[in-house]
């Protein structure tokens, strides 16, 4: 493990540029073990927004090519649209810069098989951002079902929900296009849920074996805001222009485990009045649990001998990362979760380790989205 800082540049500033930053500046004064960081480059497109975003987020300079920024630095951040996820991270991993990549890994499967190779061959730490593991309620969880608290698994049923598509008139952006975004809701949010009941039963169900999905598109072309450039960022004035959407809107999925467990999963951009409902319910024959992200330090409980579910406050000085935080019951949020994962992600790579999750675990995650796809459009289950 070096002593020495690690530099860490930034491509992206804006939604998931502002979470990692404010969870970099958090970490020193609240994980006070973790490696020392500098906050060295930001990097995107527009000089005038970089500069103020550079002062703003605490970054040292900013830079408008990535390529000037990955062999400079100690750490590189990709929190660009899902197409460039490939060339900038491989390009790092072939420097020998440790990667952190936003989910999903990539707009493709290709990309991301490139991705996890370059990540095979390189001795740098490679990690991707589902940060929803580290949650204290989702680890203690895990820890749970480790530990057969649960019985064997039989179901799993994952959703995540939001509304801030519902109106056709809500402006066009990348997370619109097939060609940036590689999918809509499927990869957006339901990466995230995949990822999660992966991790949860793994261990103790096996991984997806076939799934079969549907996949649904409710407005087909949307207003560009402001031109092209604010087109591409979701930003801009007024236009009268459209541009046609290519992703879906919303999908569902049914699955099966090794073990036979059975899961559902859906997601939704056009669920009226679900602002970011991400939940998760696991069935066991001793036992069962259920989380939503709305309410994010409880876990609904039942295990064997209970009449019925208990709910846990998870914000005791044992429970998972709490004793960095506060006294119990005082609770922690949404932005919390990404001060946990940049903790354990910057360990590893000063550490010259392996993170979890990793580019494998991004890919097996890619696959499942890509045979969710394929099975919309061939209307069969796909083995995977």
């Amino acid at each position: 493990m070096t002593d020495e800082p690690l530099s860490v540049g930034v491509l992206g500033y804006r939604f998931m540029g502002k979470a990692h930053a404010n969870a970099l500046a958090r970490l020193p004064m609240f994980f006070p073990e973790a490696p020392e960081v500098e906050r060295e480059v930001v990097v995107g497109r527009d000089e005038e927004a970089l500069s103020e975003a550079a002062d703003r987020l605490g970054f040292q300079r900013y830079a408008t090519d990535w390529e000037d920024v990955v062999e400079e630095v100690d750490v590189f951040y990709n929190l660009g649209p899902n197409n460039i996820h490939a060339d900038p991270s491989i390009a790092a991993l072939e420097a020998g810069t440790h990667v952190f990549c936003e989910k999903p890994l990539a707009h493709t499967l290709e990309d991301a098989e490139r991705m996890r190779d370059a990540a095979r061959e390189s001795d740098a730490t490679a990690g991707i951002a589902f940060n929803y593991r580290f949650i204290p309620a989702i680890q203690y969880a895990k820890n749970l079902i480790d530990a057969g608290e649960l019985g064997e698994i039989h179901h799993v049923r994952g959703t995540y929900l939001q509304d801030w598509l519902v109106d056709p008139d809500a402006p066009w952006s990348w997370r619109n296009s097939k060609d940036v975004a590689g999918s809509g809701a499927l990869g957006d949010l339901g990466a995230h849920t995949i990822d999660l009941s992966r991790y949860l039963v793994g261990d103790a169900a096996g991984d997806l074996t076939r799934l079969s999905g549907h996949l649904q598109t409710f407005v087909d072309e949307r207003p560009v805001p402001g031109g092209d450039e604010g087109s591409l960022e979701g930003e801009g004035g007024e236009s009268s222009e459209t541009r046609a959407v290519t992703v879906d809107d919303a999908y569902t999925a049914q699955a099966e485990f090794e073990n036979g467990a059975i899961a559902t999963y859906e997601a939704s951009r056009f669920a009226n009045g679900c602002k970011n409902d991400h939940s998760i319910e696991i069935n066991g024959s001793k036992g069962s649990l259920k989380f939503s992200l709305e309410r994010l330090n409880e876990l609904e409980l039942l295990t064997e001998g209970d009449r019925g579910f208990q709910t846990i406050n998870v914000t005791d000085p044992e429970d998972p990362y709490i004793d960095h935080w506060w006294p119990p019951g005082h609770v922690i949020g949404w932005e919390h979760t990404f001060v946990h994962e940049n903790y354990e992600f910057l360990s590893a790579a000063a550490a010259g380790e392996s993170h979890s999750p990793s580019f494998e675990d991004g890919y097996r995650v890619q696959e499942l989205l890509t045979a969710i796809e394929e099975s919309d459009a061939s209307g069969e289950w796909v083995e995977v």
